[in-house]
Formats: structure tokens, C-alpha cells, sequence
């Protein structure tokens, strides 16, 4: 069974995924941060069946395992379900790898090639932190001390919640908007109306 999504409109949404080796396209977990326009987080989180094999290093990195997604939906059957809520959108990321898995996971599926608008929080801190560049850098890890977050590594949806908090802190310090930092200009709906 597929959980009902959050209802919207969004400012954004961020999109953390893991995976369960070193394939690109065997994601075994989503998570969605998505933002409203009062700055409230509603989070989304599945797991997926990769369909694939589980690396050790993965399941010590995230604890997700075979018997974690047993009976969890496919990439092909969650991703029907999440694309139509996604691309109305713009997505944050951090770091460029969960686009490059979303990317891997539809080809690996035969599955077309999604039209979907994203930004880099890792970019975005840079801009709103120069300082940490050679002080313990841009990662999640580092971010979590500096910036004081509250999540726990390397889960899909608290990893997503915590590129939302970035982007939210950035647009505090920067005094800009999110359609500013983002520097896209793909996806109109970033003015959205309430």
C-alpha cells in the first residue's frame, strides 16, 4: 500500500534518496521534504523494493536491508504515483546524485525520462556560507554541527528535511527569496498562487 502524499501548494520540495549498492538506480528509500508557504515542513517517506542486491557498506550506512523493503512497492510503482505530484515543482537536492539516481532508476526501468526542475542546497550553502569552504565544507554531516540541525544521517526523509532547513537558513541569511537562490529558469510554478 502506497501512503497518501501531503497536500499542497509548495514553495518547494526536497528529494533525498538511498540506495542499496553502488548502482545508481537500486533506490530503496525516497524521502520528501516539502514546504509550504507559511515555511512549514510536511514530510513524505517510502521505501523501495531496488529489486536488486543489498551491499554491506549500504545497510551500514543507512540500516535498510532486504527485510526493511519486503513488500514495499517498486521504483515503477512508486514513481507512478510520485511523478504527478512532483513535477508541478521545483525540487532541491543535495548534492546532484539523487537526480542522477532518478534518472538511472527510470532508464534501468524503461521508463521516460523525467521533466523535472532542480537546485543543488550544497550550491546554495555555498553561497550562504562561504566560510565553511575549507572549514568542514557543504556536506550534510558538517551542516547538521554548524548550522544546528536535528536529523539523523543518511535517512531518506530526514535527509530531505534537512536540505529544506538549508535552503529556509540560506534564505534567511542571503535576505532572498528561494525563486532568487534557486537560479533556475525552468518551471513557472514557482510563483504558485496561495
Amino acid at each position: 500500500m502506497i501512503a497518501p502524499l501531503p497536500a499542497g501548494p509548495f514553495r518547494f520540495i526536497a528529494l533525498d534518496v538511498e540506495t542499496a549498492c553502488g548502482q545508481a538506480a537500486s533506490i530503496c528509500q525516497i524521502g520528501l521534504a516539502c514546504v509550504d508557504h507559511r515555511n512549514q515542513v510536511r514530510s513524505y517517506v517510502t521505501y523501495v523494493d531496488p529489486e536488486t542486491r543489498f551491499d554491506a557498506f549500504n545497510i551500514q550506512l543507512h540500516g535498510i536491508g532486504p527485510e526493511t523493503v519486503a513488500g514495499a512497492p517498486t521504483f515503477p510503482q512508486i514513481w507512478g504515483h510520485l511523478l504527478p505530484f512532483l513535477t508541478p515543482y521545483h525540487l532541491v537536492q543535495h548534492s546532484k546524485f539523487d537526480s542522477k539516481a532518478i534518472a538511472a532508476s527510470c532508464r534501468q526501468y524503461r521508463l521516460p525520462s523525467p521533466d523535472l526542475s532542480w537546485s543543488d542546497s550544497v550550491r546554495i550553502a555555498r553561497a550562504a556560507w562561504p566560510e565553511f569552504k575549507g572549514n568542514g565544507g557543504h556536506g550534510l554531516g558538517h551542516l547538521k554541527t554548524a548550522l544546528d540541525l536535528e536529523f539523523t544521517h543518511h535517512d531518506a526523509g530526514e535527509d530531505a528535511r534537512a536540505s529544506a532547513e538549508v535552503v529556509l537558513l540560506a534564505e534567511e541569511r542571503l535576505g532572498q527569496p528561494f525563486e532568487t537562490i534557486a537560479q533556475t529558469r525552468k518551471k513557472a510554478q514557482l510563483s504558485l498562487p496561495l
